[in-house]
């Protein structure tokens, strides 16, 4: 019974010491990592829980495969409509994102360009970016004024920039937000000067993407078109029940199923061949 209590004692003295005297690591939120997830964050939507979304993809898929059923009473369309309602929500927030982060691509460079005029003008580096949240490109500002929001609860500047990025998403963002980070551990009177030449870089960059999605657009629209146009002349002909009853044997099933491996295929060579790089978040 003694040795019971002085076990006892001995590791509430340890727990006590270690919650006073061992060094504390910072903690980070977690966070799923998951495509699903990913795709959230840079569509702006990473309020939204990936469990929802999913769940959201299966209602859709759902319904769009009773409306199919109830109009052709062919199981194997509605199943074919059904998977295509389920990635339906998937390729809305997909071209949200890719707009967002187009967005942010073309008002990064004003937004350092502001920084840079507050940095003359003696702001320091916190004071300027709060002063984004009004200042700066109507895209950006809720995301700055959240940080700003931040910095005045904490007053840490790096935990404040580790949540800006995380609302941000954005791969230009990451390399704003880390160049300030170093810039404001390392010091010195060159932060103007580092401003002025990222506003340009970002300003060149923007400018040859943009040429070049422009140039492969139509490699994308006839990508998607070309996948499109099938399953748009089989929705026609699911309204037509002699015709679309020939899909309901095995053989038809057989030929929806070679039918969508073939355009899944060919659609994601298509935007293989005519895809551009794509820029990779840094740090995050």
């Amino acid at each position: 019974m003694g040795a019971l209590v002085g076990l006892g004692v001995g590791i509430g003295l340890m727990l006590i010491w270690s919650a006073f005297f061992l060094p504390r690591t910072p903690r980070r939120a977690a966070r799923a990592d998951g495509r699903g997830a990913q795709l959230l964050a840079r569509a702006g939507l990473g309020e939204v829980s990936p469990t929802g979304f999913a769940l959201l993809c299966l209602v859709s898929g759902a319904v769009c495969a009773v409306v199919i059923q109830v109009a052709s009473r062919t199981a194997p369309v509605a199943v074919a409509f059904g998977a295509l309602g389920a990635y339906l929500p998937v390729a809305v927030v997909a071209g949200r994102a890719r707009r967002r982060q187009r967005e942010f691509a073309e008002v990064w460079p004003e937004a350092v360009d502001n920084l840079a005029s507050a940095v003359r003008a003696g702001m320091s580096l916190p004071d300027a970016l709060a002063g984004l949240a009004v200042r700066g490109p109507e895209p950006l500002r809720d995301a700055f004024d959240a940080f700003a929001l931040d910095y005045q609860v904490t007053g840490r500047f790096g935990e404040c920039l580790d949540r800006l990025k995380v609302r941000l998403a954005d791969p230009v963002g990451d390399r704003v937000i880390e160049g300030l980070r170093i810039a404001r551990e390392v010091g010195g009177g060159e932060l103007g000067r580092l401003l002025r030449n990222l506003s340009g870089y970002l300003r060149d960059d923007a400018r040859t993407r943009s040429e070049l999605e422009s140039r492969q657009a139509w490699t994308v629209n006839g990508a998607r078109l070309a996948v499109a146009a099938p399953w748009l002349v089989l929705l026609m002909m699911s309204f037509q029940s002699e015709v679309i009853r020939r899909y309901a044997s095995l053989a038809g099933a057989f030929v929806l199923a070679l039918g969508a491996a073939l355009c899944l295929v060919a659609y994601r060579l298509m935007m293989r061949i005519g895809r551009l790089p794509v820029e990779r978040r840094i740090l995050s």
